[in-house]
């Protein structure tokens, strides 16, 4: 059901608007950037990924796409043990160093991971039109660059028994990231097919973060199934996104320099209460509330400067500043029954109120109206002879982004600028699924069919920019409506009891329309649909004396946007790993794209009032070498109790919604293995 990018940007069944948890929490750490969290998190530490598509009302009402739950691994045993993971490339290193520690009633994890990513190299080409009145302004550009990044994650936890029925568990984790990107522009303009110019650009932009997430939670357990929790977290995420450029003329001399500073602070407070108790045997009721505080602050400046001169405050951008606060208050109800004819029906709703107060250094005040949403969800369940069918309805609400509201031009690109929208309103989407799932013997498959319709949909929208030739201008805006129909089928085959292969398919068709404003004083009906399909292979096989082997293969077709299409891509990996004797390390190799000098995205965009063609080849072929060891003895011991914890879901309880996978067992999402 989930696919990545090669940004690192994840979708779930076709939609980027997935919430995505880290161990039933939220992070700031993922509020700025999915793409970042993922590549901020060891896959060595995940233990399970967890996919919610119909979460119940006691899930929060954000993610219009769905729910995404990434567990890590912990440890329970008795003892003192470390593990050391490590991998070294032509494209990339890691390493990483993870503890625990856990005596009687008390136990501690100490956790540390960075990577390092380097010599990743693309071109590429981007053609430009734009109509006017008297003619046609066009650029043609070609792009020559080089990414690097380093990224870490470090965490520490705690957790103590009070008592038999009490516990506390408390945590702190920090996450860095420094991307970046080296750019070599170069630029022809031409008015009526005439050449007027040549211009070179050298850019150089710093992507930075630093976030912090702390939480302490409490949990009371009166008796099986019947229990009280308090959770709370607090996250802040430092942003920095900075770009600074020379642009030449064709004969090399400097022309002009341009620095963007822009310092973001992202900050969030969240307090949780939740209450579950059995009724009967076969029924549950569950009810809480939650609170939600958050603070986005953006702080951005141009400095400009023609030729060798030093660099002053630019008047060509403007600086300023975004201060936004978002308030909201939520409080669920929610009921189960299991019938005897094996029916389980969970039905609830979901209140949540929203305040927003929102201003510009520049512009004031902006008017963005308070809104509350009643959410209800509606899920059916039934199991029959090893196959399991489910029906599920849920309304979801989708938040803009810091990225889409930040009011910063990024300039960095004259031919493509980009700037947020302040004013954004939240998009509503009503989703509606059944699914099936079925084991016959060594073969385990999954189908399932949905329906999602959003209004007020946050749409990337493009439109030509008067003041360049050739050049766009790239925002957000609550345009319209989509409609999207699809299926996710995948099976899981045990092949023997040492070689398993999975293969899986998405279809999607997606209409897209609505009314866009294109410059200030036009705005024009746009429209698009068509077909997104992708699919791929995955399969691991262990051999004789510690050996193993696992290779994936995705290909993902071009993806309708509501202005034409961004192009597909293959992507694919080999690797294969020798055990060591005692069982405590191993050794291994891998390569990605091993057999492809490149990979090759075509991206075609039109309107009325522009065409634009961009052609990139990132060139992503590498092999790495890993290394894993394991350091320590720990003994067995009792199980312990589980923690709450500030979540947008909760995922103890079976039947909270439609998950993709296996039928849960005891919990409100399917668990499967990276």
């Amino acid at each position: 059901m989930l696919t990545v990018d090669l940004e690192g940007n994840l979708s779930l069944r076709g939609s980027r608007n997935v919430r995505v948890l880290i161990n039933n929490k939220p992070s700031t750490i993922v509020a700025s950037s999915v793409a970042d969290a993922l590549k901020q998190i060891p896959a060595d530490m995940i233990k399970t990924v967890e996919v919610i598509t119909s979460p119940s009302a006691k899930y929060d009402a954000e993610g219009s796409g769905g729910i995404i739950n990434i567990i890590t691994k912990k440890n329970t045993l008795q003892g003192l043990n470390l593990n050391v993971d490590a991998g070294v490339g032509n494209r990339g290193s890691n390493l990483s160093l993870n503890g625990n520690y856990r005596k009687g009633k008390i136990g501690f994890n100490l956790g540390g991971f960075g990577r390092a990513n380097y010599n990743l190299k693309l071109q590429g080409f981007n053609d430009q039109t734009n109509f006017r009145d008297n003619g046609s302004t066009r650029t043609y550009q070609t792009t020559d660059g080089v990414n690097s990044g380093l990224f870490g994650n470090y965490n520490l936890g705690f957790d103590y028994d009070i008592a038999k029925n009490q516990s506390l568990t408390a945590g702190v984790r920090y996450g860095a990231r420094n991307m970046l990107n080296d750019l070599n522009l170069n630029t022809q303009s031409f008015i009526n097919d005439v050449l007027t110019g040549t211009v070179r650009r050298d850019v150089d932009t710093k992507n930075l973060s630093g976030t912090v997430d702390m939480n302490v939670d409490y949990l009371h357990t009166y008796k099986p199934q019947q229990e009280w929790s308090i959770s709370t977290q607090y996250s802040r995420n430092d942003l920095t996104n900075n770009f600074d450029a020379i642009e030449r003329n064709a004969t090399d001399a400097m022309l002009n320099r341009e620095k963007n500073i822009n310092h973001n602070l992202n900050q969030e407070i969240t307090l949780q209460t939740d209450y579950q108790t059995p009724l009967k045997k076969n029924q549950m009721l569950e009810f809480g509330a939650k609170g939600i505080m958050r603070t986005v602050n953006s702080d951005y400046q141009y400095l400009y400067g023609n030729g060798s001169e030093p660099l002053t405050q630019s008047t060509r951008q403007p600086s300023g500043a975004l201060d936004y606060n978002q308030s909201v208050a939520g409080g669920y109800a929610s009921y189960t029954l299991t019938t005897k004819n094996r029916y389980t029906i969970k039905a609830g709703t979901r209140y949540e109120y929203t305040t927003i107060e929102a201003s510009t250094r520049e512009g004031g005040d902006i008017n963005i109206p308070n809104y509350g949403n009643l959410v209800p969800s509606l899920n059916v369940s039934k199991s029959f002879k090893g196959t399991t069918l489910k029906l599920g309805y849920n309304r979801r609400i989708q938040r803009p982004g810091i990225q889409q509201l930040n009011p910063n031009i990024n300039a960095a690109n004259p031919q493509n600028i980009s700037i947020g929208n302040a004013s954004l309103r939240p998009e509503l989407t009503d989703n509606v699924e059944l699914g099936v799932s079925k084991n016959i013997k060594k073969l385990f498959v999954n189908a399932s069919f949905f329906g999602r319709f959003t209004d007020q949909t946050i749409t990337q929208v493009v439109s030509a920019n008067d003041t360049l030739a050739g050049g766009v201008l790239t925002t957000y805006q609550n345009i319209g409506s989509e409609r999207a129909v699809g299926t996710n089928i995948f099976g899981n085959l045990a092949i023997t009891s040492k070689w398993n292969v999975m293969l899986f398919s998405n279809i999607l068709y997606s209409n897209l329309r609505g009314v866009a404003r294109v410059s200030s004083s036009i705005s024009e009906p746009v429209s698009n649909s068509g077909f997104n399909v992708g699919g791929g292979l995955n399969t691991q096989i262990q051999f004789k004396n510690g050996w193993g082997a696992q290779a994936f293969g995705f290909l993902q077709g071009s993806q309708v946007q509501l202005q034409g299409r961004t192009g597909g891509f293959a992507f694919y990996s080999a690797g294969i790993k020798k055990d060591f004797k005692n069982k405590k390390g191993s050794i291994g190799i891998a390569g990605e794209n091993f057999l492809t000098k490149s990979i090759n995205i075509r991206t075609d965009r039109r309107s009325a009032q522009f065409t634009q063609l961009s052609d990139m080849h990132i060139f992503m072929r590498g092999i790495r070498l890993t290394f894993s060891y394991k350091i320590g003895k720990m003994t067995m011991d009792a199980p312990r109790k589980k923690g709450k914890s500030v979540n947008n879901d909760d995922v103890k309880s079976g039947g909270d919604g439609m998950q993709g996978g296996a039928p849960a067992t005891g919990g409100g999402a399917t668990s499967r293995p990276r």
